[in-house]
């Protein structure tokens, strides 16, 4: 058994010593040895390319430089402080509560724009998701379904247009809504009408007599969203974020 052992680890070692050896001869141990820069390189010209490849359709940029400069402002001297507020005086079951109903309300324009794309396995889940949350999980306070292997589906009328070929059109950024596009923000219309519509819960009426629950709904969604301005720590943040929205909904149409 001794010899047998030590016969297995002369193997590996010399394998593991090949191995060695025909990496570096390959060349592939030091990857960066022979590596060579253009000396002629301009860095402003590598800056301007880089930026190129970062190009997003933006007729509107001046209007929405200011927008975005706007929110900035407004998230750090009134959005945010409300926020924190809110986190101080409410218990973390209560807040895990408040914005499980609301995404339960969110689910009924997820089945809708599912519907419209024809993604019948996702309609089928989203309709599972808003039985067992409003009824097992008491109108949305729980979310049981996603524990029982029912995750969340986002679907939006943008989403939907996308899907059938509708394209982005020019880069827009909403006030307080933040970044979106031509389609997509005709798409938040459509799917805040639908849901007034259908007033699942009976939500909208509640909302027009309680001005206080669309309150807390804004800020719960500010909130849930994990975007924080000036949280790149870059001058370019305007640019980085016109450009993950852009390719992000690009992912999200093709899911």
């Amino acid at each position: 058994m001794v010899k047998q052992t030590l016969l297995l680890a002369l193997l590996l070692l010399g394998g593991a010593a090949y191995a060695d050896q025909a990496t570096e001869d390959d060349g592939f141990t030091q990857p960066l040895r022979d590596l060579k820069f253009n000396p002629g390189l301009d860095q402003r010209e590598f800056e301007r390319s880089t930026w190129q490849a970062l190009t997003v359709y933006d007729p509107l940029e001046s209007w929405n430089r200011r927008v975005y400069h706007f929110n900035y402002r407004f998230d750090e001297w009134v959005l945010l402080p409300v926020v924190n507020g809110y986190q101080y005086v409410t218990p973390s079951f209560v807040r895990t509560g408040v914005s499980n109903f609301f995404s339960n309300i969110g689910d009924v324009p997820n089945l809708l724009n599912s519907l419209l794309q024809l993604k019948g396995k996702r309609a089928l889940q989203t309709t599972g998701r808003l039985l067992l949350n409003t009824t097992v999980g008491i109108v949305g306070l729980w979310d049981p379904a996603t524990r029982w292997g029912l995750p969340k589906q986002s679907e939006d009328f943008g989403q939907t247009l996308g899907y059938y070929g509708v394209p982005g059109g020019p880069y827009l950024m909403l006030p307080l809504l933040g970044p979106s596009n031509l389609r997509d923000t005709g798409g938040l219309v459509f799917d805040f009408g639908a849901e007034s519509q259908i007033n699942y819960l009976n939500l909208s009426d509640l909302s027009s007599e309680y001005p206080e629950i669309t309150l807390l709904r804004g800020i719960d969604k500010r909130y849930t969203t994990n975007l924080r301005y000036g949280q790149l720590n870059s001058p370019f943040e305007y640019e980085k974020i016109r450009y993950v929205y852009t390719e992000a909904r690009k992912l999200q149409i093709a899911e």
